[in-house]
């Protein structure tokens, strides 16, 4: 025991107090640990993905997407909808439900449509300029009600992404699964953000 350590002891003593010795308490530190968790989950279920359920919310229903889009795969709007079924259940502790859901999502496969992008010069003075970049642009409009809180609700809202690709060097027909994933996949995660992230 250090000198000062004694002397404040002493001087604790003569007063008639007692010396505050820091003792470490198992007990204590559990309870601590105890607030902490209750100061995080006393206003809902807490995912780490960054969405924060409230207790009530625990189910969700995701109908299948039409495709009013006169281009595109016919079963694009069923791709979609089951991609976005998965990233739900992955992301949140949200269980999937048919009908009767605490959160229902639903929507449509608005556009699909192809546009040339970054021209390039064919190097003759009257020539016409040719696309060097061809642009894969999807537009899905989607309704979400909160059956338990309506202050996030919203109808028919568009998200939109697109996927530029070299038709030179690219072919869509080999590729347009992968094409059109990578565009939906953006779009998930907008909803996802826009839905149930925004607790």
């Amino acid at each position: 025991m250090t000198k000062i350590k004694v002397k404040r002891q002493v001087d604790f003593q003569l007063r008639g107090e007692e010396f505050p010795h820091r003792i470490f308490s198992p007990t204590r530190l559990s309870q601590q640990i105890c607030l902490i968790s209750l100061a995080l989950t006393s206003c809902g279920v807490y995912s780490f993905t960054g969405a924060a359920l409230p207790a009530q919310v625990k189910t969700i229903s995701v109908q299948n997407f039409y495709n009013n889009a006169p281009l595109g795969p016919g079963d694009v709007g069923n791709t979609f909808a089951e991609a976005l079924r998965e990233y739900f259940l992955n992301n949140s502790s949200l269980v999937l439900v048919n009908e009767g859901a605490d959160l229902e999502i639903e929507g449509t496969i608005e556009d699909f449509t192809f546009t040339a992008v970054a021209p390039r010069s064919s190097g003759h003075p009257q020539g016409i300029d040719f696309a060097s970049l061809s642009r894969l642009s999807i537009t899905i409009q989607v309704s979400y009600r909160n059956l338990h809180d309506d202050r996030f609700n919203f109808d028919r809202r568009n998200f939109s992404f697109f996927k530029d690709f070299d038709p030179n060097t690219e072919d869509y027909t080999s590729q347009e699964q992968r094409f059109i994933r990578e565009i939906t996949d953006q779009i998930i995660l907008d909803v996802f953000n826009a839905t149930i992230a925004n607790w």
